[in-house]
């Protein structure tokens, strides 16, 4: 079995991306993306690791562990996930959380003013 560094490797080269260009997708430095691809160098966190296979379009349970498939069968992407609907930090992820409880005859009033106050 391959190494995660190799796995990491072997995606971005399959991806005809640089390391320079992953990086910039990913919003990292280059050097961190030399250090993943590295034996014995560091490992990417596991948001950093979903992002590669998202830009590399592998699979990420094959990235992260070497189980599997490395690319997903035609269409299996078709139904994925917008990331923008989901919370980026600690701040939205809690107002999603109250957004959800709040009963479903008020959440419009609560949408409403969130959007009166990002004027």
């Amino acid at each position: 079995m391959f190494s995660m560094a190799s796995r990491i490797r072997r995606a971005r080269t399959m991806a005809a991306l640089t390391q320079t260009e992953l990086a910039r997708r990913l919003g990292v430095q280059r050097s961190a993306v030399t250090q993943w691809e590295r034996d014995h160098g560091t490992s990417p966190s596991v948001g950093h690791l979903a992002q590669i296979a998202c830009e590399t379009k592998v699979n990420f349970e094959w990235l992260a562990t070497g189980r599997g498939e490395s690319v997903p069968e035609p269409g299996a992407f078709d139904m994925a996930v917008v990331v923008q609907d989901y919370a980026r930090d600690e701040l939205e992820s809690r107002a999603l959380i109250g957004l959800r409880r709040v009963a479903p005859r008020k959440r419009e009033a609560v949408v409403k003013v969130i959007e009166l106050l990002s004027l």
